[in-house]
């Protein structure tokens, strides 16, 4: 299909869900990566006004910021900021007898931009949109019950390769689409690195085109392991 066919398929279907669920709008996180700049690009094209990109730093750093403002600024996205990083101080404080580890509190972010999100979801009648893509989902690359926990996923069978493509379709800045991909965990943290392997070795995958075996293995452990993460919790 098409980038401009698949961009306007998506956007469709955005409304379509959005209006069988009764809702007036969504919300989605704007992070300042590609990801979250097609996500608030495609909701902008289908709900306008009523497409909420929120910013919503938790000890977070200061230039994911700015990104998601270029961001909001480009592409005549709506926002609002919410700073959780005292959400984020106060739950430390409550469980100081703990030492989680730097994974742990980095799912605490996400678990807390995801109860922010559907807050103001509820108060305006929107829908979540998720912003994770067929790439990251195939190796779990998400937080469980965190930045996977949304009504809408309209980039899940889109790969990196193919976000970007769509990302430079709808006019995302060129500066978004060339950065290190990174969830922004900490400082100097990037998605590649912290899977060990790159996008572009995931996207062969998911063709099915040849890889090292070492390079396959890898990535074929990754999906194993993270299978819990892409399905309901087991009931007897």
């Amino acid at each position: 299909m098409a980038i401009h066919q698949e961009a306007v398929k998506i956007t469709d279907w955005l409304k379509e869900k959005v209006e069988a669920a009764g809702g007036k709008g969504v919300v989605f996180g704007l992070s300042g990566g590609v990801d979250s700049a097609v996500v608030g690009a495609l909701a902008k094209s289908a709900f306008g006004s009523n497409a909420l990109g929120l910013i919503l730093p938790c000890e977070s750093q200061e230039q994911d910021e700015a990104d998601a403002r270029l961001i909001a600024e480009a592409m005549g996205i709506v926002v609002q900021k919410y700073d959780l990083t005292p959400a984020y101080q106060k739950f430390r404080e409550i469980f100081a007898d703990l030492s989680p580890s730097k994974l742990a509190l980095a799912n605490l972010k996400a678990r807390l931009r995801m109860s922010a999100l559907y807050l103001v979801a509820n108060e305006r009648n929107y829908l979540v949109v998720g912003t994770s893509n067929k790439s990251e989902i195939a190796v779990g690359y998400f937080t469980k019950w965190g930045d996977s926990a949304c009504d809408l996923r309209p980039l899940a069978e889109l790969t990196k390769t193919q976000v970007r493509e769509l990302a430079r379709f709808l006019g995302v800045p060129e500066k978004i689409i060339a950065k290190p991909p990174s969830a922004g965990l900490w400082p100097g943290q990037t998605d590649e690195a912290e899977l060990g392997v790159t996008y572009a070795e995931i996207d062969a995958y998911l063709s099915g085109r040849e890889l090292p075996e070492e390079t396959l293995l890898r990535i074929r452990r990754l999906e194993e392991k993270s299978q819990h993460k892409r399905t309901f919790p087991p009931a007897p």
